[in-house]
């Protein structure tokens, strides 16, 4: 999917540079730095890719899936210092010194191209967010909850580069119809505005990654579930899961043991829960169980909770 999106943007960004150069248009420069942008942006998920697969090390004992979310972070700063500054100049440049556009008829052709190769690359994004979110869950809720930050990086790009190619082809059509050019350089502002707002939506996402989210409730549920089911816990307290990577999980389950257990007894369930967790959910690279009695959890729970700055704490 991102090698895809890296070639489709690559040859855009040089036919509309070329179109920008032909026709003089704003818009369509504005566009050449928004898919220029792009695919920078593609160059660096697929090196944040390549490093977030490198196995685990002494340095990094739970693998480097955090890199991704470092990388994405970087691009949504990129989006936005890169593409949506850029877009604001060339529209405030033309605002002031408007140039008519000559050969209106090159923009529209590259812009219609650019359309459908964006909206195929779109479309790929949009089936690979979808399976990964299924029936469920609202479009939003899944940007908020996904953990892949390739995935929606992509499509957040593919959708505003689609957004940004409606506003140029508006912008142009008006300049060609009304013969005033600052309605292409307005367009060019235009851009700007959903560059920004891309890029601030995906930051936000990405720095909550970066700096350590809770995993899906789904996933805790199903510790809680493995832990109680074995015959020598008493009771499953809770869970602390925190996302790591698209597919890395640590975990911290708390369990009260049944008091007539010895410490090889103790020693066999937990390796026995490790297994069971193992067997359904890959993803989690670490699980620490820690012997506690409901009370103590609960204790725990309550100081946690009572501080703004604790954790977030899975019940």
């Amino acid at each position: 999917m991102v090698v895809a999106a890296l070639l489709g943007n690559g040859a855009i960004a040089a036919t509309k540079f070329v179109a920008a150069f032909i026709t003089g248009s704003s818009a369509m420069l504005s566009e050449g730095v928004h898919s220029l942008v792009d695919t920078c942006n593609e160059l660096l998920l697929l090196h944040g890719m390549r490093r977030a697969a490198r196995p685990a090390d002494p340095a990094h004992p739970f693998g480097h899936g955090r890199e991704i979310y470092f990388w994405s972070f970087i691009v949504a700063l990129l989006v936005f210092a890169l593409g949506a500054v850029a877009s604001a100049a060339q529209g405030i440049m033309h605002l002031r010194h408007p140039e008519p556009i000559e050969r209106p008829l090159v923009n529209y052709l590259v812009l219609g191209a650019s359309l459908a190769f964006e909206g195929a690359s779109w479309w790929v994004a949009m089936r690979a967010f979808h399976k990964a979110k299924g029936d469920d869950v609202g479009w939003f809720d899944a940007f908020r909850a996904s953990k892949d930050a390739s995935t929606f990086t992509v499509l957040f790009e593919d959708t505003a580069a689609i957004l940004g190619l409606l506003i140029a082809f508006a912008g142009v059509g008006a300049s060609h119809l009304t013969g005033d050019p600052r309605f292409d350089a307005m367009a060019s502002l235009g851009i700007a505005v959903v560059l920004a707002a891309a890029s601030f939506l995906l930051a936000r996402e990405t720095k909550a990654l970066l700096l350590g989210e809770t995993a899906p409730q789904l996933l805790s549920d199903a510790l809680l579930r493995i832990a109680a089911d074995d015959p020598a816990v008493r009771c499953a307290n809770g869970v602390l899961a925190i996302q790591i990577g698209p597919d890395s999980v640590v975990a911290a389950l708390s369990a009260e043991f049944e008091d007539t257990l010895t410490t090889d007894d103790i020693e066999a369930c937990v390796r026995r829960i490790e297994r069971a967790v193992q067997r359904e959910h890959r993803d989690v690279v670490a699980l620490f169980i820690k012997p506690q009695t409901a009370a103590t959890w609960a204790e725990r729970a309550k100081r946690l909770a009572d501080h703004d700055d604790a954790p977030p704490l899975l019940p």
